[in-house]
């Protein structure tokens, strides 16, 4: 088999065909039937036998809904797929409809009558779930009118963001050079931002920017009315701050959000001096937006997809065998979707499949270090999945804050050990900036996305926002979170990212920096106990679906996230690589990298 052919997934085992396969309708057929004979079985069969086939089919929806995803993720102009996931958004609005009436029951009990049922042995893997799912009740609309905002959300709501993806998905950039014309997904594009010639990535830079310019009229009334139907609804709910749900579906609370954003901005003056003496070996006087993320230097190597492969297997291997084990797997069974083509959708995900139990990453990979850094997050998220396995459905539904803790983890271990085995000092500073570098994404671009959409739901509420509103909003969300620090900004930020148009999950920011701390927390106890602690760590992951991240972190770390020490901890070992830099960057000239 081709090199190429191995960077294309295998869907076969999952469904076979394709998404004209008779396979998947039948399977969501079958779907469809199942949730109809338990509508009618709601008010007769016992709570336990509701529950159980509930979740059976919630596993199936979800085995569904991750294969269109990797379809029109491979294929952006797959118009069947597309159309079944508008029929799959109908039968999720029937499974949603059976969870409000569950939710009405469960409203109906007081907490002596809950307390006896859950104490009952087969109740034990549903007693998070339904403790869960009975206190957020308690914070929603009357079981009818939630109901109706799930109907109505089908070809309101979730539309919206379908038609970002179809947007996106029609646009492209040509560049001109030599007198050569390339075409390029915007996938492709994103990649070329990460050149090491700064005069290449600031004209694609522009070219990009200004391609999401010319959408920007289109873009801008689909953000503005996926904020409009959130505010609507939490109105009705009586919520009053846009954070209510997004804290609610990553099992955390206010009190560690600001525990961990107060202590990312103490600690940005250290990175704010990395990024001014990366600008001095990049030979400019500050930074642009696009030096943020590119490469210090040089690398010797680029990655064949092969010795990336055997990188990451082997660095995950000395952590935990098990975790490399689990990468060599998903290489050979071939999961991964990361070859570098046309028709693609930007960014990378990792999906899984809860009937098939199995997982897929999608990405695309081009030979870069910050491919390889991508292709080991998402190899981290699947190894979190498949350690996962052989616990019931819902308890394998964690957030996403604890997903990027997996991932993040993941990355670290590739990330260290390159560094480690670079002998030649350049190398070593150019691994260093981009391990920092990281830092400053997630304590600084992050932090951006936080406030933009903090800002913009306050704004949302007195109307629509024009394009230069939304403008003006990023770019100064942007200079607050680099407090000032960048020569130029990326006001059509808020197009270009596909986060912010995810109708599933609001708030698409601050989990990543949540996990990227709380996995580097996780990282330096692991360095400091050694293989001991591979084991700790699978148990940790495989609670991450039955725990806030409260308890989580004080079972199994026995610290207090809602207090600054934890947080300060984690954010001690990345200003111990910013430092570093900074000693080892002074032997060092532009003309040296």
């Amino acid at each position: 088999m081709s090199d190429m052919s191995m960077m294309r997934w295998d869907l076969q085992s999952v469904f076979p065909g394709d998404s004209n396969s008779p396979e998947i309708t039948h399977f969501m057929e079958e779907t469809r039937k199942q949730l109809q004979f338990l509508e009618e079985g709601m008010k007769t069969d016992s709570l336990l036998h509701v529950i159980q086939k509930l979740q059976n089919c919630g596993a199936r929806l979800h085995e569904v809904g991750s294969y269109l995803s990797c379809l029109v993720s491979a294929d952006v102009k797959d118009d069947k797929a597309k159309q079944l996931q508008t029929r799959l958004y109908e039968l999720d609005a029937l499974y949603q409809k059976l969870l409000i009436q569950l939710d009405a029951h469960l409203l109906r009990l007081d907490a002596t009558q809950l307390e006896t049922i859950l104490k009952a042995p087969e109740m034990d893997e549903f007693r998070f779930w339904i403790n869960e799912r009975a206190r957020r009740a308690k914070d929603k609309l009357p079981a009818e009118m939630e109901d109706l905002a799930v109907q109505l959300g089908i070809d309101g709501y979730r539309s919206w963001g379908d038609l970002y993806n179809i947007l996106v998905g029609r646009m492209s950039i040509t560049l001109h050079k030599d007198g050569k014309t390339e075409q390029l997904s915007m996938g492709q594009a994103f990649n070329r931002m990460s050149s090491q010639n700064r005069q290449e990535r600031e004209t694609i830079f522009q070219i990009w920017e200004d391609t999401w310019a010319k959408e920007a009229d289109l873009f801008q009334p689909t953000l503005n009315h996926i904020a409009g139907y959130r505010l609507a609804l939490y109105r009705a709910r009586g919520w009053s701050s846009p954070l209510s749900e997004p804290l609610l579906i990553n099992r955390m609370s206010q009190e560690t959000l600001e525990a961990m954003w107060d202590t990312v901005e103490r600690n940005k003056p250290l990175l704010l001096e990395y990024l001014k003496e990366k600008a001095r070996l990049l030979g400019v006087d500050a930074p642009s937006w696009c030096d943020v993320d590119a490469p210090l230097g040089q690398m010797e190597q680029r990655f064949s997809y092969q010795e990336a492969r055997d990188l990451i297997v082997e660095q995950f291997s000395r952590f935990n065998p098990e975790m490399g084990k689990f990468a060599s797997q998903c290489f050979e069974k071939r999961w991964i979707e990361a070859e570098d083509r046309p028709g693609k959708r930007p960014g990378g995900f990792c999906t899984s499949f809860p009937i098939s139990q199995e997982t897929r990453i999608f990405m695309t990979f081009s030979g870069s270090a910050g491919n390889v850094s991508t292709l080991a997050h998402e190899l981290g998220h699947a190894f979190h999945q498949h350690v996962m396995r052989g616990l019931p459905y819902y308890q394998t539904r964690y957030a996403m804050n604890v997903a990027e803790t997996a991932s993040t983890f993941a990355e670290a271990i590739v990330s260290d050990a390159t560094m480690q085995e670079a002998s030649d000092p350049k190398q070593r500073l150019i691994l260093l900036a981009d391990k920092v570098d990281r830092g400053v994404v997630m304590f600084m671009n992050i932090h951006a996305r936080f406030l933009f959409e903090t800002r913009f739901y306050e704004e949302r509420k007195r109307g629509m926002l024009g394009v230069q509103d939304l403008n003006e909003l990023m770019t100064q969300a942007q200079k607050d979170a680099f407090h000032n620090a960048l020569s130029s900004y990326h006001p059509h930020f808020w197009a270009s990212k596909l986060h912010f148009y995810i109708t599933g999950t609001p708030f698409y920011n601050f989990p990543y920096t949540f996990g990227y701390l709380f996995s580097t927390g996780i990282y330096a106890r692991a360095k400091a106990e050694g293989l001991s602690f591979g084991n700790k760590y699978v148990t940790l992951l495989r609670d991450t679906g039955r725990m806030n991240v409260e308890n989580l972190a004080k079972q199994h770390l026995g610290v207090d996230l809602t207090q600054s020490d934890f947080w300060q901890e984690a954010a001690n070992a990345v200003m111990a690589d910013a430092k570093t830099f900074l000693q080892e960057s002074s032997a060092f000239s532009p003309s040296d990298l």
